[in-house]
């Protein structure tokens, strides 16, 4: 159903004029404190101890990004702009992420997968999704940032993701447009937005945020959904570094006549169709890559 990117479609709006000043804050600094373990109510999955982690990671990203002046780095202001917009989306997702209670189960899937959800103040409704697939980060993070491009080849859910801008190694300017949910009921939306991403160590961290640009104005015969806030985690497992712990926060509003039911429903179900075509895509690459040279 909904796409994927409606995931990575990710963040809330932001005011798009901050000053410049507010770009040299650290964007965690107000969240010192450290998960020790996240618990479902009805399950015995632990969330791994990440968010300081997190904090020092983007921490030193943004101020390795802010450390000249951004005429040294060749960026424009409006670029700053949107770095501080993923900056802001940061702040928010890590907010979230120390959430521990008031989680509510919305699918639990035979495989161990969770999709679970909240309403979070200033934000409304929050999908949160768990789960382990069978690949390292690294070739996740490959399709979901460095080829995002590439998804309409292997997610149903999606038409057509285009980069419009690169902005530095690690942030990018996109478009991506959903295919038809369901006839009569939800048509295509397109989202712009402003994502970037993370590493340390073996683990991945991408967020992102709904943004405007005169790139990628709004197009005629299409609705702009604004995507909430995105933060996707992609962690090696401790007993098995082959396999991946994926934490996808996601926050959207598709704008349009659509039922808030319908909605929630299709936001839900979109993450568990992601997943499952992200599994079978690593799969078909993985087994296609052991098969002899002809």
């Amino acid at each position: 159903m909904l796409p994927a990117t409606l995931k990575l479609c990710c963040g809330i709006s932001q005011e798009h004029l901050r000053k410049l000043t507010g770009l040299q804050r650290t964007a965690v600094g107000a969240f010192g404190k450290e998960i020790s373990k996240f618990k479902l109510a009805l399950s015995l999955f632990n969330f791994q101890d990440i968010s300081y982690s997190m904090q020092r990671t983007f921490s030193w990203t943004f101020r390795k990004n802010l450390s000249t002046s951004y005429e040294e780095k060749g960026f424009s202001t409006l670029q700053m702009n949107y770095m501080s917009q993923a900056e802001s989306t940061l702040h928010n997702a890590l907010s979230i992420l120390n959430q521990q209670e008031g989680w509510k189960t919305e699918l639990h899937q035979g495989n161990g997968d969770w999709i679970l959800s909240k309403k979070v103040q200033n934000i409304g409704k929050v999908f949160r999704a768990e789960a382990v697939i069978d690949s390292p980060p690294e070739h996740i993070y490959t399709l979901l940032f460095e080829k995002i491009e590439q998804m309409d080849e292997w997610n149903p859910g999606i038409s057509k993701v285009q980069i419009l801008q690169k902005i530095g190694s690690n942030t990018l300017l996109t478009r991506e447009v959903t295919s038809e949910i369901s006839k009569n009921i939800i048509s295509q939306r397109d989202f712009v937005s402003v994502r970037h991403c993370c590493r340390k160590g073996a683990s991945f961290f991408l967020t992102g945020t709904s943004t405007d640009s005169e790139l990628m104005p709004p197009q005629r015969g299409i609705i702009r959904g604004e995507a909430g806030l995105t933060f996707i985690v992609l962690q090696p497992l401790d007993a098995d570094d082959k396999k991946t712990h994926l934490t996808w926060i996601l926050s959207i509003d598709l704008k349009g006549w659509v039922p808030r039911a319908v909605s929630d429903q299709a936001l839900s179900k979109s993450q568990v169709d992601f997943i499952a075509h992200l599994r079978n895509h690593l799969s078909f690459s993985e087994k296609k890559d052991l098969l002899p040279a002809e």
